[in-house]
């Protein structure tokens, strides 16, 4: 968790990765933004505080080169996140940057090492549990700031062939992703089998590239021609069109000749119809929902399908590591929407809460951007 009451002292920390200097005295300032759980957008403050934080002892310092935008921020600025979130947190858990100084007893990062940070930082591997809760931008400070102190052994080196704007969209959608495709615990996606995306989501985009990379048939759903040419662009299969064709889950079972998709990715909370499309004995992943509320779920509908139903939530740092190597061997590009400044987070927000987005919305640290 990051603390802003401990001056720098790590002779590492240079004047090129150091924060702006705002003082007569020369001293470094780092600036960071807070809000508070259910403040909403106009909560959301930038602060500047008067040194740049320490790493201790199994810590890392990162300078944040950039941050992405994901569901989860949304709903701790509205109050209806569903883990605990700290007062006056720095949000987002989304991230990616350079360490510039590391703790006594560190051994699995050097510094000038590019990395991103685990969402729930003691989730190193296995299954998920309580003890597993504390997680980036809710209870613990995320990493919409300059600078970082984090859990050394919660960062992973990100794929070399991303800047840091494409490696920031990584933890929390990407993640959530190869999850959903790989963490069933009987084997996960395998080439051959038809995938079913829902929408044009951060989570939805990935599994679509993941989904091919693992050698998928992929169909994907949306609303709308222009955003069905861009899913086909990225090497979806099939695209239906949910508006017209409100009954999608039918139009699988025909593209699928009656049987079904291997495997659903549902960010939508719509199990009924994912039920319906997944072939007996499949796999839906419940990713999450949309809505303040869901249609109730016909027991009827799931002892028919045969299939599991698994709800996760982002993924271990071990399935972080995974999916880098996939990839990095595939050379896999995050989509991107938009990149904004750190200064206009704000309006960062705004446009990803607009809807208006397809792809990953990013603030960059280095003043890259159209806003």
């Amino acid at each position: 968790m990051t603390s802003f009451s401990t001056a720098p002292t790590d002779a590492h920390l240079s004047a090129a990765t150091a924060p702006r200097t705002a003082s007569s005295n020369g001293a470094r300032k780092v600036r960071s933004y807070h809000v508070d759980s259910g403040a909403g957008l106009d909560g959301l403050v930038l602060r500047e505080h008067p040194a740049v934080p320490s790493p201790g002892p199994g810590q890392a310092l990162v300078a944040v080169r950039a941050a992405s935008l994901s569901r989860r921020d949304l709903l701790v600025l509205r109050g209806t996140y569903v883990l605990p979130v700290k007062p006056d947190v720095v949000p987002l858990a989304d991230g990616a940057g350079q360490v510039v100084a590391v703790g006594p007893g560190v051994e699995s990062v050097r510094v000038g090492d590019r990395v991103a940070a685990c969402v729930f930082p003691s989730w190193r591997d296995g299954p998920f549990g309580v003890r597993h809760l504390a997680q980036l931008g809710g209870s613990l400070d995320g990493l919409l700031t300059e600078f970082a102190v984090l859990d050394a052994e919660a960062l992973v080196p990100v794929p070399e062939h991303l800047s840091y704007e494409e490696a920031a969209t990584l933890p929390v959608a990407a993640v959530t992703a190869w999850n959903a495709l790989t963490g069933d615990g009987a084997g996960g996606l395998r080439p051959g089998q038809t995938l079913v995306t829902l929408g044009s989501g951060g989570v939805s985009l990935f599994a679509l590239l993941l989904g091919k990379a693992l050698g998928a048939r992929v169909i994907a759903t949306t609303s709308g021609p222009a955003k069905a040419a861009r899913l086909h662009e990225l090497g979806a299969d099939e695209v239906i069109d949910y508006r017209a064709t409100p009954d999608w889950h039918e139009a699988v079972r025909g593209l699928t000749g009656g049987e079904g998709a291997d495997r659903v990715v549902d960010v939508a909370g719509s199990l009924d119809a994912s039920l319906r499309a997944v072939r007996m004995g499949g796999h839906v992943a419940c990713v999450g929902f949309v809505g303040d509320s869901a249609p109730p779920l016909d027991p009827r509908v799931l002892f028919g399908s045969g299939a599991t139903v698994r709800a996760l939530a982002v993924g271990s740092r071990a399935q972080f590591l995974e999916m880098n190597e996939v990839v990095g061997r595939e050379r896999i590009r995050p989509v991107l929407d938009r990149t904004f400044r750190f200064d206009r987070a704000p309006e960062a927000f705004r446009h990803y809460a607009s809807g208006a987005s397809f792809g990953k919305v990013v603030i960059s640290m280095a003043g890259a951007g159209d806003a």
